[in-house]
């Protein structure tokens, strides 16, 4: 994503310095100090209003090196900067050639700089593929290559918060993914998956809650954040970005904002509305080979690692 300052002589609603910064949804012009406060609040509300985090938790922050990440583990850190040792970061490297190693630098270079400790998993280590590997080895399945690597980060993560023994765990999600997220289980028809969506969810096992600071903030916004706070992250696009539908609904969900500012926020209101209704008259279940939450009997992290590990077999 390319990063611009907006270049205009209009002044900040908040003070009078000229504007880096217009948000098209409310009409807000911000100097870049109240850019860069009004993420750090939008962060703090949004974990005061789903009560994220409980005092003295232990945070196992998600970090890829991308740019979300790395701007959520910035902004967590200085709304704990009394109680920064609270926060660990856990990053998983997936195995994918010639990308994930500029990714798993940064991540460690920050937490370096902050002074913070990290706990770094491999898909390898845990599962005995790497996800290029994996990729390899769908054979005739219709899964994508998001679908496998968001199933199996997913547990990796939930795999690493627990070792470091922490009661929650803060993802980068922003209000793009959700929207994204919404739409492609709507149109796959997987509506198990949508309790997964929600800010705030808790397993009702002995697996870390999750949360998601980010979520309602746009991409764009936390991207001119990093670029104004000057954190690098990872430049090199992921080389399966482009195989799923994934793309072609943010594309259009780009063009309706662009259109009509403000939808995407109208959507992921209506879509908490949804899934609030749907939450109370379903029962959730624990997956019978691993207790981790599903919404069928096995969960997809088990049926995709037993699918790779059985083609690993017979290669």
């Amino acid at each position: 994503m390319v990063v611009t300052i907006e270049n205009t002589m209009e002044k900040c609603s908040k003070c009078k310095k000229n504007s880096v910064f217009q948000r098209a949804y409310s009409g807000e012009k911000l100097c870049s100090d109240h850019f860069k406060a009004s993420i750090v609040e939008k962060t703090r509300k949004t974990i005061s209003s789903y009560s994220m985090m409980k005092h003295g938790d232990t945070i196992a922050v998600a970090v890829s090196g991308g740019k979300d990440s790395l701007s959520l583990l910035g902004v967590l850190s200085k709304l704990t900067s009394r109680h920064r040792e609270k926060i660990i970061v856990v990053t998983v490297d997936e195995g994918i050639n010639e990308y994930r190693d500029e990714a798993v630098k940064l991540s460690s270079d920050m937490v370096s700089n902050l002074g913070l400790s990290q706990e770094i998993v491999s898909f390898e280590s845990l599962f005995g593929f790497t996800l290029d590997e994996a990729l390899d080895l769908r054979k005739d399945t219709k899964i994508s290559s998001c679908s496998v690597c968001g199933i199996l980060r997913r547990r990796a993560i939930d795999l690493a918060a627990k070792k470091v023994g922490a009661d929650v765990v803060a993802t980068g999600h922003n209000l793009d993914d959700f929207v994204q997220t919404y739409f492609i289980n709507l149109t796959s028809g997987d509506m198990g998956r949508l309790e997964f969506l929600s800010p705030f969810f808790e397993s009702q096992t002995d697996l870390p809650r999750r949360v998601k600071p980010f979520i309602e903030i746009y991409e764009e916004e936390i991207a001119f954040y990093a670029y104004l706070e000057d954190i690098p992250f990872q430049s090199i696009p992921c080389p399966y970005m482009n195989e799923g539908i994934r793309t072609e609904i943010r594309n259009f969900l780009n063009k309706l904002e662009r259109n009509h500012p403000g939808i995407k926020y109208n959507t992921y209101g209506t879509a908490l509305k949804i899934l609030s209704s749907t939450h109370s008259s379903r029962k959730r279940r624990r997956c019978e080979s691993c207790g981790h939450p599903s919404s069928s009997n096995i969960c997809s992290s088990c049926r995709t690692i037993q699918m790779i590990q059985n083609n690993l077999s017979v290669n």
